[in-house]
């Protein structure tokens, strides 16, 4: 009997141990009711913010709407859910810090906020209760609730051995900018603003960095034309309006202190653009070439550069 039993635990440990981590989620929402006892609870409408490693990543407009308490953990619909694997560049391989922040539209309002997180393997494992089998590719899983009123942020350390790795998550943080630092940084956004014009190409080269862009078919359809043809042009922050932040990393996150960092010099010249298709991919690529904000590095050369 004793053989039998140890032989069960090897068999989960080793389930376990050969299971390889391939995302962590989290999922966070604002609410107001008892999520211990009702079945519903409302969540409270406001905006959230998410940063990974001190970076903004979106920020998403919360509803007031009554959502369900689920299973026997009593786990919230999210009003936010972070699949961390799927960030992109701004993930660490090994120690990551993610945080949410919360502005309810009643900056005097009194909710509670849950905050979940698990990491999913690429395994599932089985346990039996009570005579049931249950299957699940997920561990570590967690919760925090906290009570507020008014603005709150809610943090949690996590690993991500599944990232990948890049050249300047090794390299040292940026603590300080000089004048020369926010001259060249001045430069480089002034750079990218005036490669809005034929032949493009400094526009396609940023694109090669943007997964859900495929350069050849933006080439081919020439969209970046029929949007210059049109009159659109790209703004940049002038002389001491390029607002720098430093994250306590390598990474400098850039953008204006008005607001986005690039911007269309007249908006209202999109819908000259000739051709529906053609409208949807200047936008596409251009908000992916010009993005409200841009993370910059220095590269080993010293010099400044755009990454993501």
């Amino acid at each position: 009997m004793k053989k039998a039993a140890l032989a069960v635990l090897m068999y989960v440990y080793t389930s376990l141990t050969s299971a390889a981590v391939i995302n962590v989620e989290f999922k966070f929402t604002p609410f107001t009711g008892n999520a211990k006892q009702d079945e519903q609870v409302t969540t409270v409408a406001g905006k959230a913010r998410v940063y990974l490693n001190n970076i903004f990543l979106a920020e998403q407009e919360v509803r007031q709407e009554k959502v369900p308490v689920l299973f026997e953990a009593r786990e919230i619909a999210p009003s936010v859910w972070v699949p961390v694997a799927s960030i992109g560049p701004a993930l660490r391989r090994g120690r990551n810090s993610i945080r949410f922040d919360f502005e309810p539209g009643d900056a005097k309002a009194s909710y509670r906020a849950q905050l979940r997180w698990a990491v999913v393997n690429d395994e599932a494992t089985e346990q039996r209760s009570a005579g049931q089998i249950t299957s699940t590719n997920q561990s570590g899983e967690g919760v925090e609730e906290k009570a507020a009123a008014g603005k709150l942020s809610m943090a949690r350390e996590f690993d991500a051995p599944f990232a990948t790795e890049y050249p300047w998550h090794r390299a040292p943080a940026v603590t300080a900018l000089g004048s020369a630092d926010r001259q060249a940084l001045e430069a480089l956004v002034k750079a990218r603003a005036d490669s809005f014009r034929p032949p493009f190409e400094g526009v396609y080269a940023a694109l090669k960095t943007s997964p859900q862009i495929k350069v050849e078919d933006v080439r081919k359809s020439k969209c970046l034309d029929k949007a210059y043809a049109a009159g659109v042009r790209i703004n940049a922050p002038t002389a001491g309006q390029l607002d720098a932040t430093l994250t306590g990393n390598a990474e400098v996150v850039l953008r204006s202190t008005s607001g986005d960092l690039f911007r269309p010099a007249d908006p209202a010249k999109f819908q000259k653009i000739k051709g529906e298709e053609a409208r949807m991919c200047a936008g596409m690529a251009l908000y992916s070439a010009f993005p409200p904000r841009m993370v910059v590095v220095r590269n080993p050369a010293g010099d400044w550069e755009a990454v993501y």
